[in-house]
């Protein structure tokens, strides 16, 4: 009797022991240097996630960092718990070269983690468009939403794993809005949400500018528009998209950069502490890795270089 007793105990231990031991594997993906000094800095933002998450999430991820577009191998793909992608969109989106969305719809199928972060969440029309509607629950569509640059004010967050320990804020940031979500947003939670002013509308028509819908929405309706939401997918996987991330500065904002920490761990099935992840920014974090584009930015070396 007491041998089985202490057999099912061990066992208790064990199960316990792997429970807790379990670390997911991310992978985060940078694009190549683009825009100006301190905007797009896809390959500074992947350090600087990777930096964070390995100060507050240690014992739970293994992060993986490919910078200026490398994508990464089948093996690598099909081990990731969730991948991140912070880059530019459309023709230039990493996903969208050679047989790279192909391979990301085996990995969604098993139930692969998605975040995409800024432009990234801009496939095109042709290539991407239905498959990130499914895997993020909603992405950038041309001439249906916009991207201007304007100051946001989230005043009120869901109760939801990514939004632990994020407080209200508001920053100044190319948000885009009026996504292209599933229908009826199936599965979607909207995390944060905004109404925009009405000078975000200010430019003429045009693919990114503005549209007879996005103004009947936001200036006639009145419709409060969402620009990060986490879904839940019929594979089981989870995506997160969040459409800011324009300036680099904004990941030295302890909310935005909670959330997004936050959501890397939801979406790899990893528990988000009740409070958040939490990291630290200096302000030399956020001028560490940032790509040699001329002007103001640059790091400290190059800017000797320049005899700046």
């Amino acid at each position: 009797m007491f041998a089985r007793f202490l057999f099912v105990m061990l066992c208790g231990v064990v199960t316990a022991a792997v429970q807790a031991g379990e670390v997911k594997k991310v992978t985060l993906i940078a694009g190549k240097p683009s825009h100006g000094p301190a905007q797009h800095e896809h390959n500074a933002g992947v350090l600087l996630f990777k930096k964070c998450l390995e100060e507050g999430a240690a014992d739970q991820v293994a992060v993986t960092v490919h910078l200026n577009s490398e994508w990464p191998g089948a093996d690598e793909l099909a081990a990731a718990d969730t991948l991140l992608i912070y880059s530019d969109g459309q023709g230039n989106h990493p996903a969208l070269q050679e047989d790279h969305l192909a391979q990301l719809g085996k990995e969604m199928a098993r139930g692969c983690g998605l975040v995409c972060v800024h432009y990234a969440v801009e496939p095109t029309l042709e290539n991407g468009n239905a498959e990130f509607i499914n895997w993020l629950g909603g992405c950038f569509e041309i001439d249906w939403s916009v991207n201007p640059h304007w100051e946001a004010n989230f005043k009120q967050l869901p109760k939801h794993p990514v939004s632990r320990g994020v407080k209200p804020f508001g920053t100044l940031d190319e948000w885009y809005y009026h996504m292209r979500f599933r229908k009826g947003l199936r599965g979607v939670t909207p995390i944060l949400t905004d109404l925009p002013p009405p000078d975000s509308l200010s430019r003429p028509d045009g693919a990114h500018s503005g549209n007879p819908e996005v103004r009947a929405a936001v200036l006639e309706r009145h419709e409060p528009q969402h620009v990060a939401w986490a879904v839940e997918r019929d594979d089981g996987g989870r995506g997160f998209g969040f459409t800011g991330g324009h300036f680099h500065q904004g990941w030295g904002h302890p909310d935005q950069r909670r959330l997004l920490l936050n959501a890397i761990l939801w979406t790899a099935k990893a528990e988000v502490p009740e409070t958040g992840v939490n990291s630290t920014v200096t302000d030399a974090d956020l001028q560490a890795n940032l790509d040699p584009k001329p002007g103001q930015g640059l790091p400290l070396d190059a800017k000797k270089k320049k005899g700046k």
